[in-house]
């Protein structure tokens, strides 16, 4: 096993002082937004097994099978096939959503075959590998997953009071569930600059007073207006208000599968996802937004975002997701139990968030065999490594699903 050495991701979104606060380290005053852990190219951890810091990326492609198990190499190839992140959201992220596999490789052969530069900011696919995430929250936790009922967002939309919103409203009480969210959603992204912006401004001083008051929907209300304080005048406003607000405790989690609108509003939370940079965006984003292909990947079907709670496996608690590529699972650690042994059949990428925790090889007495890891430390364990996990604090567990 290798104690790994990740990369802090300081996008503008980032809180300043939660992922500092875990590590127990000074702020710097900057945001902090992602910390990752694992062999993305953008920026894959680090490992020293003697000869001084290397890319982990590079470790696994030059003994693909060694690190990653045979089995694990011929479903997924060699690379590993997921991402393990600390997520620290200050503000809102960009509304987005991301295809499913079939659409990540059409979108991206189209984008090869007509040329369309890797970096450009108008290309969608960045790469032909889809991208379901997994958010468990660490802190409470703020998001919008999934549309709403087109009946529940039309009270929604109805109660801000706002003339220009009519129009939507009628739409989500007269037309068939699936079209009345993709006419709305199409009118709200495609309407006039200056007279949408007009509409975000008096929909979110509305919803600034709404949540003020108290209610049934003021915790909704009180998220859309300072969503809005973030985006002044942005359509993706109106369309968040499309979306289910939800509210993560610690422990629980969200999965996002393809074509789910989605947006991280705040709080810190281990996130997990298929390897892949692949981002189709709806709003709330100086970034490009192409609303025909939007409207190609978005899936208008509404429902309960459907949080998440671990199941029991032994000592083991498992975020049961319908994806092989990645599975999460968190351990418990109490003073006093017996060692945990860890399935060892996959690679694993292991994360302490509470307390203190050992991991030793089987037989190890002593580094490189035996890692004590902190809040916000973590390793990689190639599969065929067996582990078991001791101490006192909470571990969680990346791989793959055997």
């Amino acid at each position: 096993m290798d104690r790994l050495a990740n990369t802090v991701r300081p996008y503008a979104w980032g809180s300043t002082t939660a992922i500092p606060e875990l590590l127990g380290i000074d702020a710097t005053g900057a945001p902090q937004a992602e910390m990752w852990m694992g062999a993305h190219p953008g920026a894959p951890s680090r490992i020293d097994r003697g000869a001084g810091p290397v890319s982990l990326a590079e470790v696994i492609g030059a003994a693909p099978e060694a690190e990653l198990g045979a089995d694990t190499v011929r479903a997924f190839g060699p690379r590993l096939p997921f991402l393990l992140k600390l997520l620290a959201a200050g503000s809102p992220l960009s509304l987005q959503v991301h295809p499913d596999l079939a659409q990540a490789r059409e979108g991206f052969a189209d984008e090869e075959r007509r040329g369309v530069p890797i970096d450009a900011g108008h290309r969608n696919y960045k790469d032909a590998n889809h991208k379901p995430e997994l958010l468990c929250a660490l802190t409470p936790f703020d998001g919008l997953c999934g549309f709403r009922h087109p009946a529940q967002a039309a009270a929604l939309l109805e109660g801000l009071g706002v003339d220009a919103l009519k129009p939507y409203v009628d739409i989500l009480r007269a037309s068939p569930e699936e079209d009345a969210l993709r006419e709305v959603l199409t009118a709200v992204l495609t309407a006039e600059h200056d007279a949408m912006a007009d509409t975000v401004e008096h929909a979110a001083a509305a919803a600034e007073k709404l949540g003020a008051q108290g209610g049934e929907h003021a915790g909704s209300y009180a998220a859309y207006a300072a969503i809005a304080h973030h985006y002044p005048g942005d359509p993706g406003v109106i369309a968040a208000m499309l979306l289910n607000y939800v509210q993560l405790q610690p422990g629980e989690a969200l999965f996002l599968g393809a074509g789910i609108p989605h947006a991280y509003l705040n709080g810190l939370g281990v996130e997990l996802m298929a390897n892949s940079d692949n981002v189709l965006r709806c709003g709330l984003t100086p970034k490009h937004v192409d609303v025909p292909e939007l409207l190609r990947i978005v899936r208008f079907a509404s429902g309960d975002p459907g949080v998440l709670r671990p199941e029991a496996d032994g000592g083991e608690e498992v975020y049961e997701t319908p994806i092989d590529e990645f599975r999460l699972s968190r351990f418990v650690v109490a003073p006093g139990a017996a060692p945990r042994a860890l399935d060892a059949r996959t690679p694993q990428v292991l994360l302490c968030t509470a307390g203190t925790v050992r991991l030793r090889a089987a037989g190890g007495e002593g580094a490189p065999d035996e890692l004590t890891l902190g809040p916000g430390e973590s390793a990689f364990a190639p599969a065929g490594e067996h582990l078991t996990v001791s101490g006192e604090g909470t571990l969680f567990r990346a791989t793959v699903v055997a």
